[in-house]
């Protein structure tokens, strides 16, 4: 009997043994480290004024980084870490981005907008902790793992004339950051799946269950984004953390859930939606593995500010028309749940405070599916915050040889702080950073630069407080741009134009769609005195929640201007061919001559012949010189007919050394 307990009994002991120098481990570590690792995820949805939903996925882990942590994580992405570890990254941001963010619909001056707005295609940047002479190859060995990482083409900004490094734009690392786009990279599911595979649950549970592939992709505008950052987690500083952040940010339109046919009142009404009916699907359970999982539904102070004239029984602001006192006691928008609680922002501006309604994912799918829905019972009309300058690219002139880069600036009125800027005279001033990337094709001259103010030339020394320009070098590196505007506060308009000359690529630089035109990377935007935030005060709940955390940092005011296309002189693409098809038929005259020579056999020829005259009898030979006198011809003989023979292969060889001559000129000289 003890013979057969002593193998239970020391399994036993050991699984005890390595369950306890397991969590001693991990609670050792934790210790260390300041922080044990963890993952929070959360959705916020946030009606539109031009009848769209906006969906923001949030998705947060963070790990500590210490030595003594070892290799193994249990929620941090482990081809991330060996990322950061390999290379040293300080920072990183990757975005793969499908449409353009309409900054005049959607807003510019709030968290999301600043922070989730990304140009078309591909745009990656990074700080590295190496010295400045191994930052490029730092650089480039970190997007051909990013490339094999997310099934895109990152690897193609390896190249020196695909990056740049900016001073001031982006944060103040000297030296150590590098920046590149690829305006043309489609993006699709493929760059989506390992994307989901970073999360702990991927999407299997919790909230990235909503995200089905067609629902995203058919929305007007979809962006994925993935930032790296470091965080300290002990006061001296000692402690710090790595911070994961995935985000999915995608503008729908809702599918209007009523059938039947709606009067003149109605119509005006918003769209009601559902996450059923914006996706496709309901919420039907949890990740274990989060720390938190909330839906957050968001109105902005444009919406508060309409509801509240509704309630005051004010006459609403943009309707069309003046309603009865009777509807105005009728709920403006109903929700499907009750929300778990009313988050209130503090009122730091002068249009009013924004709400958000929470809802606890665990709590509400216990009951079943989650499925949050509004339903709006009274038109409301509103308008996002607006940029401080809204801002415009376009191109100037007009052939294939020179033109112009034109950014304008247009004034946004109802910006905070701005609003009796007149009276605030020439010591108001508005600081707006520019940083522009030119492919080394467009030969920018940074002398022809021209600052027009309210439609005025003024002195580029006036407006221009500081510039960094890097000319392009063919097929080295690109033209760099980066300056800080101070345009007055009062400024209606400001433009500024460069001019350019369009350069001349090889045929093997072309791609497949030359005639399509050439991309020009969106211009970056900064405005550095404007930062953007939501204050909710000293609630418990916004520390808990990692994106109502990343609302309270202050966000800069960014921006990106529009992808220019430029037509290029392109080659006539078919003289290859034709070269192909002539260069083709000389070989074959050639080779077919060669042949022809070289598989005849004249001495059996002539044996043939002189066979053939002696099996003839007398009586047709006879007849032949009958024939040929008759006829005033010569006979013909095995001799005479020999020499023919021979005479006719002569000229063949000498077709053979001509055709040969004309084919070897012909490569010589081509």
């Amino acid at each position: 009997m003890m013979l057969r307990l002593r193998p239970i009994f020391f399994s036993l002991l050991l699984f005890l043994s390595s369950y306890g120098f397991s969590t001693a481990f991990a609670s050792g570590s934790a210790i260390e480290g300041g922080e044990e690792e963890d993952f929070s995820e959360a959705l916020l949805l946030k009606p539109l004024p031009d009848r769209k939903v906006l969906a923001h996925f949030h998705f947060e882990t963070r790990a500590p980084r210490t030595p003594s942590y070892g290799r193994h994580h249990h929620l941090f992405p482990k081809a991330i870490a060996q990322l950061v570890k390999k290379f040293h990254i300080q920072e990183m941001e990757l975005s793969f981005t499908q449409g353009r963010w309409n900054y005049e619909s959607w807003g510019g001056f709030e968290p999301i907008a600043s922070s989730n707005a990304k140009p078309p295609g591909v745009e990656l940047w990074a700080v590295f902790d190496v010295p400045l002479d191994d930052v490029d190859a730092s650089w480039r060995n970190l997007t051909h793992s990013l490339s094999g990482l997310f099934c895109a083409s990152i690897n193609f900004l390896e190249s020196s004339t695909a990056y740049a490094a900016p001073e001031w734009s982006f944060r103040p690392a000297p030296g150590s950051l590098r920046y590149g786009t690829l305006p043309r990279e489609a993006v699709c599911t493929e760059n989506l799946t390992p994307w989901l595979k970073l999360l702990p649950c991927r999407d299997k549970a919790g909230i990235s269950l909503l995200m089905d592939r067609p629902s995203i992709y058919r929305g007007f505008y979809h962006s994925q984004r993935l930032r790296l950052r470091s965080a300290k987690t002990s006061s001296d500083g000692t402690h710090s953390s790595i911070i994961l952040e995935q985000t999915l940010t995608v503008v729908l339109h809702p599918n209007s859930q009523k059938t039947s046919t709606m009067n003149s009142r109605e119509t005006k009404l918003q769209p009601s939606w559902s996450m059923s009916s914006l996706f496709g699907r309901k919420i039907s359970g949890t990740c274990i593995l989060a720390k938190s999982s909330n839906v957050y539904l968001q109105l902005d102070w444009g919406v508060v500010r309409e509801l509240k004239h509704l309630e005051k029984g004010n006459q609403v602001l943009g309707v069309a028309g003046i309603m009865e006192e009777s509807s105005l006691r009728i709920p403006t928008f109903v929700l499907s749940n009750e929300p778990d609680k009313v988050i209130n922002e503090v009122d730091s501006r002068s249009e009013g405070p924004a709400i958000l309604y929470e809802f606890s994912v665990r709590k509400h799918s216990d009951l079943g599916p989650f499925d949050l829905g509004l339903t709006w019972k009274t038109p409301v009309v509103w308008s996002c915050p607006q940029l401080p300058l809204r801002v415009s690219r376009f191109l100037m002139g007009s052939g294939n040889e020179r033109g112009a880069i034109a950014i304008s600036f247009r004034s946004a009125r109802a910006r905070e702080g701005l609003t009796n800027a007149k009276s605030m005279g020439e010591s108001c001033k508005v600081d707006v950073n520019v940083f522009q990337v030119v492919p080394w094709y467009i030969r920018v001259y940074f002398h022809t630069m021209k600052v027009f103010v309210d439609g005025k030339p003024m002195v580029v020394s006036d407006i221009i407080e500081k510039i960094h320009v890097s000319p392009s070098e063919d097929k080295v590196s690109p033209g760099v741009l980066e300056m800080i505007l101070k345009l007055p506060c009062s400024v209606d308009s400001a433009a500024f134009t460069l001019d350019f000359d369009k350069g001349f690529l090889h045929i093997d630089e072309y791609p497949p769609d030359a005639n399509q035109g050439f991309d020009i990377p969106p211009a970056v935007i900064t405005f550095p005195t404007f930062h953007v935030n939501m204050h909710f005060g000293e609630d418990n709940s916004s520390k808990k929640s990692a994106v109502l955390s990343r609302f309270q940092d202050n966000i800069p005011v960014r921006s990106y201007t529009e992808v220019l296309l430029v037509p290029l002189t392109t080659p006539d693409f078919s003289m290859p061919y034709n070269v192909i098809t002539i260069t083709c038929t000389v070989f074959a005259l050639y080779f077919g001559s060669l042949l022809n020579v070289l598989r005849r056999r004249v001495n059996e020829e002539e044996r043939l012949l002189k066979s053939k005259d002696k099996r003839s009898s007398p009586l047709s030979r006879l007849l032949l010189k009958l024939s040929a006198k008759l006829g005033g011809k010569p006979v013909v003989t095995s001799q005479t007919s020999a020499r023919s023979s021979s005479f006719i292969s002569l000229k063949l060889i000498l077709k053979i050394i001509l055709v040969a001559g004309i084919a070897i000129a012909w490569q010589y000289f081509s």
